[in-house]
């Protein structure tokens, strides 16, 4: 069929150029412990403020680069360091207001999972409805926020795949793409879900990107 044809054309195109995770860009080597998982929901904190990517990107290393990579060590880090490591990753706009955040986060998740995020998933019990809400407890994660986490960890948890959130599907839409996340992953044939994610996303925030996989696809 033609139009199937095409259209896994484009996924490859896309995902051959674009194919890189957000925690990948960061330098996080996702597995399901905990430093890792928590290193995660930091980025997706900071990815979900109305802010380049690349920054929310350089900040969640900036904040890796100064120890502040467990939760104890957010938590008793004071406010001053989180804000000076969020001003040398760039993201000044919000940074009073997200170290204070990342502050009572961290303290959230110390005293409610023992700083575990992996305690956080089996109270889910495998529902990815009460997996994303309770995400959203955390200070600084809303839906966007729970949505970016679920779909990275979607690697290391996979009760929550295939998740395509509807930033994704947007992406999908700009490329002409389906819209069923079932009918989008067997398009992408043996790309990981979470990698499929994150293309379509740079689709969604970049017109360029869409264009150049389309172009590519059909050359």
């Amino acid at each position: 069929m033609a139009g199937r044809d095409e259209e896994r054309a484009v996924v490859r195109a896309l995902v051959d150029a674009h194919g890189e995770t957000y925690a990948e860009e960061a330098g996080i080597r996702l597995r399901d412990t905990p430093q890792p998982l928590y290193r995660l929901l930091v980025l997706a904190h900071l990815l979900s403020a109305r802010i380049k990517g690349s920054i929310a990107v350089a900040s969640a290393r900036a904040l890796h680069e100064a120890g502040l990579r467990d939760p104890r060590r957010m938590a008793g880090a004071d406010w001053q360091e989180r804000v000076d490591a969020l001003g040398r990753g760039g993201y000044r706009r919000y940074d009073e207001r997200t170290a204070t955040q990342l502050g009572e986060a961290a303290e959230l998740l110390n005293e409610r999972w023992g700083g575990d995020l992996r305690r956080l998933r089996e109270e889910a019990d495998g529902d990815v409805g009460e997996l994303r809400r309770l995400l959203q407890e955390f200070p600084g994660i809303g839906p966007t926020g729970a949505d970016i986490f679920l779909r990275e960890a979607q690697r290391v948890w996979p009760e929550a795949a295939p998740y395509l959130d509807a930033k994704a599907l947007q992406g999908a839409r700009r490329l002409k793409l389906p819209q069923d996340p079932e009918r989008l992953t067997g398009l992408a044939e043996r790309t990981e879900p979470a990698v499929l994610a994150a293309a379509l996303v740079r689709a969604a925030i970049d017109k360029d990107v869409a264009e150049d996989s389309r172009s590519t696809a059909a050359s």
